[in-house]
């Protein structure tokens, strides 16, 4: 069970990618994650990628895929695993194929860009805990106060409207030839690629994921 799974800034990724790897015990693997954690660390690969980032260079595609190769090769990937994030771009995806890293399920969770705008503009992030509320959704009981702390809420500096919409824009000008390269894998792989409306309620989403994996 190795699974992709896609969709914009505030498509509900994050919740189905949790669901998925809570329900079938698999890893979520994301490539920002093994960055960091790799600079936690006194190495000679973790000294090469703080000189990339340091000089705001992007740390190569090779040097990525080679990563998350080895971290897929660790026994709690055995049954599966769900890359968060990765990849970003047709390149990306076809140097992974070529690494031999093979995918079983490609889901794209779609959300319209203005319903996306709606649940992310209203959100309210607590910063020492990551506690999350929204103003319509799931709003505090005092307005912009935390409910357990009553410290006071922000908003994210990349939910802003300005921001969000670039953000929205990337991602669906990097996006689209991936779709198209994993539609194209769909016809000529064993790849299984489908597209989940990511409008419906979670519960819903819940099922529609979990009738296709199960």
């Amino acid at each position: 069970m190795r699974i992709i799974l896609l969709g914009a800034p505030g498509s509900g990724k994050g919740t189905q990618s949790r669901f998925i790897t809570n329900r079938y015990k698999i890893p979520q693997i994301s490539s920002g994650e093994i960055l960091r954690s790799l600079l936690k660390e006194d190495s000679v690969l973790s000294k090469k990628i703080k000189k990339f980032m340091n000089f705001g260079i992007l740390v190569p595609d090779d040097l990525i895929i080679s990563l998350i190769k080895n971290r897929i090769q660790k026994n709690d990937c055995l049954d599966g695993f769900l890359l968060d994030g990765f990849p970003r771009t047709v390149f990306q995806a076809n140097y992974m194929k070529k690494q031999g890293i093979k995918i079983d399920f490609v889901f794209e969770i779609l959300v319209p860009d203005d319903v996306i705008i709606n649940r992310i503009i209203g959100r309210r992030i607590h910063l020492r805990s990551g506690r999350v509320y929204h103003v319509m959704f799931n709003p505090p009981k005092q307005n912009n106060i935390d409910d357990i702390t009553g410290d006071p809420l922000i908003i994210r500096g990349d939910d802003k409207i300005e921001i969000l919409n670039n953000r929205l824009f990337e991602y669906h000008k990097k996006s689209l030839f991936l779709i198209d390269f994993y539609k194209y894998e769909s016809y000529i792989n064993n790849i299984k690629f489908y597209k989940i409306d990511g409008t419906k309620e979670i519960f819903e989403v819940h099922n529609l994921l979990s009738n296709i994996l199960d």
